[in-house]
């Protein structure tokens, strides 16, 4: 990586960087599912942090670990500080990646198993299409959206069949952080094609400190720590990979192929996090995820050639 110059010209932001200079789908699709990949081991990385911390302090020691890499690599390289028109952005990609997304899920995932979960997962492709529509201006095309609507019903109507299909008190979590997170990609793809994608997550978590430290010294003083090899394993996990690395990525991803294209990519992360359920967390899973996954990569691979 080379820093990169957020100063403004005549004729905008020249951006050094690889995914959207060269506008390779090929090279923005496997960013993203890279992407997906790293944050399909959330849910199961948090349930292993919630063994040793709480969640409020899971949550605050994750989001300040990713804040410290970030920020070396920021200083590192000497990146300036993005532009004043630039930061409302950066709040929304704040308030809902790097606060919301994982503070909700963590509350949730308290009582509810990560196949529930996964019910999240599901929407947020679809609901990050229709936010995209309406920030950015996209028009999918009319095949791009009935393949997006399919591959979201077969993936909730399995996650709902693997959790028994009852809602929990859970789901009030659930959504609202579908909403935040929907938001929050949005923002950070759009933010992704004036500068490089792993600023856009850097300068994320590095506004959130003011906030981020102080919960953390509050939560360590409230909730009891029990240091387990499971317990720090699931936090490094969602500080580095799931907060920061993973994002880097998918923003870069979403900057070349396009925020509808990109989010579709997820609907397969449900899938992914169940089998990481099964290996990490002994789950068990149904005859009925094969024949889904075939039905979610049908569905990726007719939104991935759609117009839009």
């Amino acid at each position: 990586m080379t820093a990169q110059s957020s100063a403004t010209t005549s004729t905008g932001i020249a951006v050094n960087d690889p995914a959207t200079a060269s506008g390779g789908a090929s090279s923005g699709t496997l960013m993203a599912a890279l992407g997906v990949v790293a944050f399909s081991l959330t849910f199961p990385a948090t349930a292993w942090g919630l063994e040793g911390f709480g969640p409020w302090t899971l949550v605050a020691v994750r989001s300040v670990l990713a804040a410290l890499i970030a920020g070396g690599c920021l200083l590192m390289l000497r990146v300036p500080p993005p532009e004043r028109r630039h930061r409302p952005g950066l709040a929304v990609v704040a308030a809902g990646v790097v606060l919301g997304f994982p503070l909700l899920t963590t509350l949730a995932l308290r009582t509810s198993t990560t196949a529930h979960a996964a019910v999240v997962v599901g929407l947020l492709p679809l609901t990050t299409a229709l936010l995209s529509a309406l920030r950015i201006g996209t028009r999918p095309s009319r095949t791009f959206w009935i393949a997006a609507l399919a591959g979201a019903a077969a993936v909730v109507a399995f996650t709902v069949q693997q959790s028994g299909g009852a809602l929990t008190t859970a789901d009030a979590y659930l959504f609202a952080a579908l909403l935040v997170c929907a938001a929050g990609y949005t923002e950070g793809g759009r933010l992704a094609r004036v500068m490089p994608g792993w600023q856009v997550i850097g300068w994320a978590l590095v506004l959130c400190l003011p906030l981020t430290v102080p919960a953390t010294a509050l939560a360590l003083a409230y909730e009891p720590v029990h240091l387990t090899a499971h317990g720090v394993a699931g936090l490094l996990w969602v500080a580095a990979g799931s907060q920061f690395l993973g994002l880097v990525v998918w923003y870069r991803g979403m900057a070349a192929i396009g925020v509808p294209k990109a989010s579709q990519l997820q609907l397969a992360q449900p899938l992914l996090t169940l089998v990481w359920s099964v290996l990490l967390l002994g789950e068990h899973l149904t005859v009925a995820a094969p024949l889904t996954a075939a039905a979610v990569l049908v569905c990726i691979a007719v939104t991935q050639r759609s117009r839009g």
